[in-house]
């Protein structure tokens, strides 16, 4: 039998294990180190399969302030979506699979220029390559933003999306766990915690870090976290970014339905692409969502610039403005001086230190 056959029936054998046993505290210990022996199994599947090599035609070039991947199943309205949103030219058609390349359109909103990006439909199965499933995902990869579009007829389809994301390592709307390794030359596994643990405990935690051949360490953990979360921390191959679920095509049934439908997708925005229902809310969602400020820069002595802020992300400090312009800034920076929502009065002096706000007016004085 192949190598890449025993390892998917260990695979099947192990997450067998895990849906027949009930978790609680007696099965906590023997559940993480389970989930610890399948990561690294899939590991090793995914390495001999060559996941993450890009196809020609997904290699897309970043332009603007951000960018958003518009990611659901075939037919589910990405193209028309990304039409309305954008001036992009998406060919449209009422069948699956139109969209056969990644199609870039710019968005422009409230001063910010956001690339989206309609990348080929998701199938079940894109993980594992199905469908040039990670082509497609490998995109978000370096994305900023997951748009997650749900057909209303079929709000299975988050489940399914939410899956093969979760397993082409991207952990949607998470932030990265505050935990921190340092191996060591010897002593073992060594856990600190600054917080109680509720989900785990910190002898699974040094059980699970030896099961991946880390034997000396000093661990210091900031949060409650999961085995899961831990074992993402150890492997290292996770990329975190914020997301949005919007349920597609309400225009084509009634309130009952509708709102069976939000009930059970949850947290999302209705809108309908075709009939341009929501697609404002939309674009400030998404605008939000990159954690976007804008900053109007004045110069000494002048009026600022109102029609062209600078877009950055928050938080951001006045010395993350002064790198964003110029990294001579930053030595040459005498003080600030800042009209806004973030200064207790107009024209307020501050440091580099400063935490600005959206909109806030910034006169830099550089030696």
């Amino acid at each position: 039998m192949p190598k890449d056959d025993k390892t998917s029936d260990k695979i099947k054998e192990l997450e067998d294990e895990l849906r027949k046993t009930k978790y609680n505290k007696a099965t906590q210990h023997h559940i993480g180190l389970v989930k610890a022996k399948l990561a690294q199994l899939k590991d090793k599947q995914e390495s001999r399969r060559g996941v993450g090599k890009s196809a020609a035609g997904y290699t897309i070039r970043r332009s603007g302030d951000a960018t958003v991947v518009l990611v659901g199943f075939p037919s589910v309205g990405k193209s028309t979506l990304l039409n309305n949103l954008t001036n992009a030219k998406s060919k449209i058609a009422a069948y699956a699979f139109t969209t056969l390349s990644v199609i870039p359109g710019l968005l422009e909103y409230k001063s910010a220029k956001i690339q989206i990006l309609d990348v080929p439909g998701v199938v079940r199965g894109a993980a594992d390559g199905t469908g040039r499933g990670k082509e497609v995902l490998s995109v978000l990869r370096s994305a900023d933003f997951a748009l997650i579009l749900v057909d209303v007829h079929q709000p299975n389809q988050l489940k399914v999306l939410q899956k093969e994301l979760y397993d082409s390592h991207l952990r949607i709307n998470q932030t990265k766990p505050d935990v921190r390794i340092k191996k060591t030359p010897k002593g073992g596994i060594h856990v600190a915690t600054t917080v109680k643990l509720t989900k785990t405990t910190k002898a699974t935690i040094a059980d699970v870090m030896r099961d991946f051949r880390i034997v000396n360490a000093d661990v210091l953990i900031r949060e409650d976290i999961s085995v899961d979360q831990l074992i993402d921390i150890v492997q290292g191959n996770k990329e975190y970014l914020p997301g949005l679920v919007a349920v597609n095509k309400i225009d084509a049934v009634d309130k009952k339905r509708l709102a069976q439908v939000r009930k059970k997708i949850g947290e999302s925005l209705l809108i309908s692409a075709e009939k341009g229902t929501n697609i404002e809310q939309l674009k400030e969602r998404i605008f939000k969502g990159l954690s976007f400020i804008r900053i109007y820069l004045k110069q000494v002595g002048k009026r600022p610039d109102m029609e062209e802020p600078l877009i950055i992300k928050e938080p951001t400090t006045v010395e993350d403005v002064c790198r964003k312009l110029h990294q001579d800034f930053v030595t040459k920076f005498r003080f600030a001086r800042v009209w806004g929502k973030s200064a207790k009065f107009p024209g307020q002096k501050f440091r580099l230190n400063h935490k600005l706000l959206d909109e806030d007016v910034l006169e830099l004085h550089i030696s």
